[in-house]
C-alpha cells in the first residue's frame, strides 16, 4: 500500500560505537516520521575532512513522509538529539549523522536547507548507496544520475558490509 507524501532520502551514518546500534536507532525514529520504503546495504567508509578518527558506517534510506521539506529536516535534527548527538566541531565523529539528501526532485536552498544536499556531488558515501537504491535517480540540479555520478568519483574508501537494517 503506497503512502501519500514526498519522496525522501535520508543519509545516515556513525562512527561512535555502538555504530550498528546507532543506525538502527535512527531507522526506528525514521518510521515515526514516514514509511521507509527502501534501504541500502550498509558501507564502511573512511572519514572526510581529515580530522583523525574512526571508519563511517553510511546507508541511505528512502523514506516516504506526509512531512514539509523543512519540518522533516527539523525532525532529523531533532531524532539526532534524542539518540545522543553530541556537538562537535564539523569533521568530528558522529554518534549519529541524519542528512535529507533529496526531498524528491525539490530544489530549494534557504538559509535553514539547501535541496539537494550540496555536498552529494563529492560524497562517494552517500552517491554509493544511492545508486544501489536507485541507479536511475537523477540529480535535478546536475542532471546526471546516481550511476553517472559514482563513475565520476574516487571510491576506493567505500566497502560494503554484511551489516543489515532491519
Amino acid at each position: 500500500m503506497e503512502h501519500e507524501g514526498a519522496r525522501a532520502f535520508i543519509g545516515l551514518g556513525s562512527n561512535v560505537e555502538p555504530r550498528l546500534g546507532y543506525l538502527q536507532s535512527a531507522m526506528n525514529g525514521l518510521r515515526t516520521l514516514g514509511e521507509i520504503v527502501n534501504v541500502s546495504s550498509i558501507y564502511e567508509t573512511e572519514p572526510v575532512g581529515g580530522v583523525p578518527q574512526p571508519d563511517y558506517l553510511n546507508a541511505v534510506v528512502e523514506l516516504r513522509t506526509p512531512l514539509g521539506p523543512l519540518e522533516l529536516a527539523v525532525r532529523l535534527k531533532a531524532l539526532e538529539a534524542a539518540l545522543g548527538r553530541t556537538a562537535r566541531p564539523r569533521w568530528h565523529e558522529r554518534e549519529i549523522d541524519l542528512d535529507l539528501l533529496f526531498y524528491g526532485d525539490l530544489v530549494m536552498n534557504s538559509p535553514e536547507l539547501t535541496l539537494p544536499h550540496p555536498e552529494i556531488p563529492k560524497r562517494a558515501f552517500v552517491l554509493v548507496p544511492m545508486a544501489e537504491l536507485h541507479p536511475d535517480f537523477i540529480h535535478p540540479i546536475l542532471k546526471k544520475t546516481m550511476k553517472n555520478q559514482t563513475d565520476e568519483i574516487e571510491m576506493s574508501g567505500v566497502q560494503k558490509t554484511d551489516f543489515v537494517l532491519q
